[in-house]
């Protein structure tokens, strides 16, 4: 059975972190705003991305860490103001996986690292910007 190395196992768990503190913020927006929008698509879309960690845990026989945000999110007074959070927040998230993906060099962990990436850049990124540009 190939193993991860620290380096490695630090990253997944961070990922991991990372991505249960966006399901966990965008699911309180919902709770207290209601099924808005662009939230309720990405937290669905931080869902899979924590099954894809899940399962790289799963795959190197790992114990993944438990989402430790609950109850601990940044609480909001508007949906503007959640998407502009939202916006820091995944420009964080593009930063943490950039230099994870200097982390391994396991192609499977690479390639996660990678889809997560470019999800938050391109598609998160985007539509929380555009939220909180809104003049409402």
């Amino acid at each position: 059975m190939i193993h991860l190395d620290e380096a490695e196992l630090i990253g997944l768990q961070q990922a991991l972190d990372d991505e249960y503190k966006s399901w966990t913020t965008y699911d309180w927006v919902i709770k207290n705003f209601g099924e808005v929008r662009p939230f309720i698509n990405i937290r669905e879309a931080e869902t899979r991305h924590i099954e894809a960690l899940l399962n790289l845990f799963q795959q190197y026989n790992v114990t993944p860490t438990a989402n430790k945000w609950i109850g601990l999110t940044p609480k909001f007074t508007s949906v503007k103001n959640a998407c502009a959070a939202a916006v820091v927040g995944e420009l964080e998230n593009v930063a943490l996986y950039n230099t994870l993906l200097k982390s391994t060099t396991k192609q499977d962990i690479l390639n996660v690292y990678h889809a997560l990436r470019t999800a938050s850049q391109e598609r998160h990124l985007p539509a929380f910007q555009r939220c909180a540009n809104k003049n409402n």
